[in-house]
């Protein structure tokens, strides 16, 4: 099967390598503009294209600011290819790259769909409390991610499972299921299923602002936001230390007992940090304090312990 690999985040990255490791015929790759990033604002690498000039220059890589043009769709055409694949690429396309390759446009997408359509799968399942997730694999049509499953794997939510963790793990499971759905690709194919759109929940890209703690939620609902945006973009709260204000990004938490007003410091020791929520409260484990690095709750406490205080 030749095919030709869309996709952007590291994510995407990972799949790819692993479909190329296991003799999966990439004739082309297309990934998204450079974009600025950081604070000097420089325009930067998608993760797929670090990979692609890395490890693979041998095959054509594209970067369209619109992948669905029709000057592109007949740079794509002369490659023949017979299924192309997207994993997180970042554009809904548009029929006439649909109707392109030979076999069809399939989507690993990183959610048990119909539920959690859209940009930010991961972490709402978390958000969310999700019990359970997965991927699906589905024939691309125009609404976004509601096309037929042509493949669907499960795995459970361990109760302390970051984002982090949790994406690495559909990675693999994501990968697996592409490569075999490719390798067969009539046999899962005659077999698609539709999707309910009863069934159909929907996610938004994940803004800045919420990432920000409200202490007055459950500590449950808290000890979920932590993990969804751990470590990217990290969920946080503000503290003063020496009089100033400063945020506190908080990675790893654990829901324990106790009780009191929202935000109120329950215990501070060189063990364990304790704040209350609106309903349970929140054992620290590991935080950064702005301009400082990621640390244990231990050696958090150790050295700021004298000047902090929550606001």
């Amino acid at each position: 099967m030749r095919i030709i690999y869309f996709g952007t985040p590291s994510f995407a990255a990972e799949v790819l390598k692993y479909l190329i490791e296991n003799g999966t015929e990439v004739l082309a790759i297309v990934t998204k503009p450079d974009r600025p990033r950081g604070r000097s604002g420089k325009p930067a690498f998608s993760a797929v294209k670090e990979l692609a000039t890395k490890d693979y220059p041998d095959i054509p890589l594209y970067q369209p600011d619109k992948a669905s043009t029709s000057a592109f769709e007949e740079e794509l055409r002369r490659y023949g290819a017979d299924l192309f694949v997207v994993v997180a690429y970042g554009e809904i396309m548009k029929e006439d790259i649909l109707n392109l390759p030979k076999e069809g446009c399939i989507n690993l997408h990183a959610s048990l769909l119909p539920k959690y359509r859209g940009a930010a799968p991961i972490q709402f399942a978390l958000l969310d409390g999700a019990k359970e997730t997965g991927v699906t694999v589905i024939e691309m049509v125009l609404k976004m991610d509601a096309g037929d499953m042509l493949s669907q794997e499960k795995i459970p939510i361990p109760q302390e499972m970051n984002c982090a963790e949790l994406e690495e793990k559909l990675c693999s499971l994501g990968s697996e299921a592409l490569l075999r759905v490719i390798r067969k690709f009539s046999h899962y194919y005659s077999q698609k299923k539709p999707q309910d759109p009863h069934e159909a929940t929907y996610v938004q890209k994940i803004e800045s602002s919420m990432a920000e703690i409200d202490w007055n939620k459950s500590a449950k609902t808290i000890h979920n936001q932590i993990r969804a945006f751990s470590p990217r973009p990290g969920a946080w709260t503000e503290v003063e230390i020496n009089g100033q204000l400063k945020r506190l990004k908080i990675f790893k938490t654990k829901v324990v007992e106790g009780s009191g007003e929202p935000r109120l410091s329950l215990s501070f020791s060189k063990n364990e940090w304790v704040i209350a929520c609106k309903k349970g409260a929140l054992s620290l484990l590991e935080i950064q304090l702005e301009g400082k690095k990621r640390l244990a709750i231990s050696e958090f406490a150790l050295a700021f312990s004298s000047a902090l205080k929550l606001k």
